[in-house]
């Protein structure tokens, strides 16, 4: 049986992550990192509120004994500033994973990425940039694995106020999406693939949405 950590579980994906983990008879027990406490945990789950992520140090018990690690953080860029986007992106992200490699050098990270993300650390946009160096930080502490999950458009299966028009555009023009074969992965699709490439690995380190989804 196998621990467990995950950040982000109050997102549309991190809360769906969080469930497949609760539903897996392979997971026993998780930690879920939150900002604040909200109702009753499920008896495999123990929510633990943090108040600095760039900063376990004080907390550094809860990544103990932790088999997979699952990274779901994310700010949509226009919804804040630069600096907090970069923020968000990388030191929140690094910070989670320094911290497993310190308690659990061996256990396996899945982070949720994005489509565009440039390890080149070049693009002009700030969330292909960001994620791009976020990416090449984590793989630089050689865990016992690392997978970046590139998703395209996220079909919200679960109803959600859209975060923008560019948002409520794609979700009308999915069904066409998929009928033509353009990137897109449903949220759900996206959770479970997750899931399972943190219980059983991947042959890449980085999946694309094609990838992604011969996972699910």
């Amino acid at each position: 049986m196998k621990k467990a950590i995950i950040a982000g579980a109050s997102g549309m994906v991190g809360g769906l992550v969080l469930q497949e983990c609760i539903d897996s008879n392979e997971i026993s027990e998780v930690v879920s990192l939150v900002r604040k406490q909200k109702g009753k945990d499920h008896q495999k789950v123990k929510s633990v509120p943090v108040q600095d992520f760039t900063d376990y140090s004080s907390q550094i018990q809860l990544f103990k004994n932790v088999d997979i690690a699952f990274f779901c953080i994310g700010v949509y860029a226009r919804q804040v500033s630069s600096e907090e986007f970069k923020k968000i992106t990388i030191d929140y992200a690094v910070a989670f994973a320094q911290a497993l490699k310190t308690a659990s050098p061996n256990a396996r990270l899945c982070f949720l990425s994005g489509q565009g993300a440039d390890r080149t650390e070049k693009s002009r946009m700030d969330f292909a940039r960001f994620k791009g160096k976020a990416e090449n930080e984590i793989s630089d502490l050689k865990l016992g694995g690392f997978h970046s999950l590139r998703p395209s458009y996220i079909y919200p299966v679960q109803p959600r106020k859209e975060p923008g028009i560019m948002y409520k555009a794609f979700k009308l023009l999915y069904p066409i999406m998929q009928l033509t074969g353009a990137g897109s992965i449903k949220s759900t699709e996206l959770a479970k693939a997750m899931v399972n490439i943190g219980l059983n690995g991947a042959s890449k380190e980085v999946l694309e949405n094609k990838d992604i989804l011969e996972y699910v």
